[in-house]
């Protein structure tokens, strides 16, 4: 068997700047409970790590006691909810990717300019839910094409689409030319909403599945970006399987000794849980693995300002340290002693 273990994978600027948000609270406020409005990122295994050392996640701004610490996920948030928690004297802290952020920003602007917002992405999706609630009376989701018809349109020369950031690109592309077919002069974002991260890893899956016999994608189900990876995998012509761990490997997917199977992870997946499946396969298969590196990604973000007046205040030399993802390397630590057959390409 050979396992082709694509690079970029797994933890995004943003998730990793999340994760290091409520990694950093839990150490500046010892014996405090630390509270998270959803999950920090849609990863079981990140959240239950957190679980253990005492985070809890709440649904509402209303669970946690006032004055608590809150911190609010990744995914953002509608301003109503950050009234709610101001209102009940909550110290929050906003981990929010700032590529969500920026969404957040286009949706404001382009609302208090007169357009109507055509929001594409998944209409119970937190993402969607927070960048609706910046502009609610402006803003209709578009799930798929046969939304449009039943869309209410004031003005066909005063619309703009926006996108969630981690959407298929296939998907949204069908989307976005099937709202140009229906308005020409709808309007695109300055620039491109879907992220990066979600971009490069369906860009490496869709250049490396044609050669294999099976995609593996490490990642929770709802993990918006890795559900789409295995999406583009099989648009691809390659099945595809998402899951957790190493426990999610089923004996009948390897039917056949010499396999091809891509390895990958979604952007909220840590490197450890790849690793897992990785040695799995060696040890149960003989697998050798195979580096294959598609983009370097050298994107960098700060942690949030409060979060950071809070450390220069308590001297924490590195409260200004930005927080970037190094690129996952195979290592024996980690991987354990494992055929590595190829560095690179």
């Amino acid at each position: 068997m050979r396992l082709l273990l694509v690079n970029p994978r797994g933890f995004c600027a943003g998730v990793r700047m999340a994760i290091d948000v409520v990694d950093r609270v839990l150490d500046l406020f010892p014996g405090e409970t630390i509270y998270v409005y959803h999950e920090i990122v849609h990863n079981r295994h990140v959240v239950g790590r957190f679980r253990g050392r005492g985070v809890v996640f709440v649904e509402s701004v209303e669970a946690p006691p006032t004055g608590s610490i809150l911190v609010f996920s990744a995914h953002g948030i509608p301003p109503a909810v950050r009234r709610r928690a101001a209102e009940r004297g909550l110290h929050a802290i906003d981990a929010t990717c700032p590529l969500v952020t920026k969404v957040h920003s286009e949706a404001i602007r382009y609302a208090r300019q007169g357009y109507q917002i055509l929001l594409i992405g998944h209409r119970n999706h937190q993402e969607v839910i927070g960048t609706t609630g910046e502009a609610p009376d402006a803003t209709q989701v578009v799930e798929t094409p046969d939304d449009i018809p039943h869309l209410t349109i004031r003005d066909p020369d005063r619309l703009v689409y926006l996108t969630q950031t981690t959407l298929s690109t296939d998907d949204a592309g069908v989307i976005i030319d099937a709202l140009k077919r229906a308005f020409p002069n709808i309007k695109a974002p300055p620039s491109e909403d879907i992220c990066y991260a979600t971009t490069n890893r369906q860009h490496a899956v869709r250049m490396l599945a044609p050669e294999c016999d099976l995609v593996l994608v490490v990642g929770s189900r709802n993990s918006s970006n890795s559900v789409r990876l295995t999406e583009i995998a099989e648009n691809a012509g390659t099945p595809a399987r998402l899951i957790d761990d190493a426990t999610g490997l089923h004996e009948e997917w390897f039917a056949t000794g010499d396999a091809t199977v891509l390895v990958t992870a979604g952007a909220s997946a840590p490197e450890d849980l790849v690793a897992g499946v990785c040695r799995e396969l060696v040890t149960r298969f003989g697998a050798t693995i195979e580096t294959r590196d598609v983009f370097d990604e050298d994107v960098e973000f700060a942690l949030p300002g409060n979060l950071r007046r809070i450390m220069k205040d308590r001297g924490h030399p590195d409260a200004d340290r930005r927080i970037r993802v190094q690129k996952p390397v195979v290592t024996e630590s980690l991987y354990g002693a494992v055929p590595l057959t190829i560095e690179g390409r």
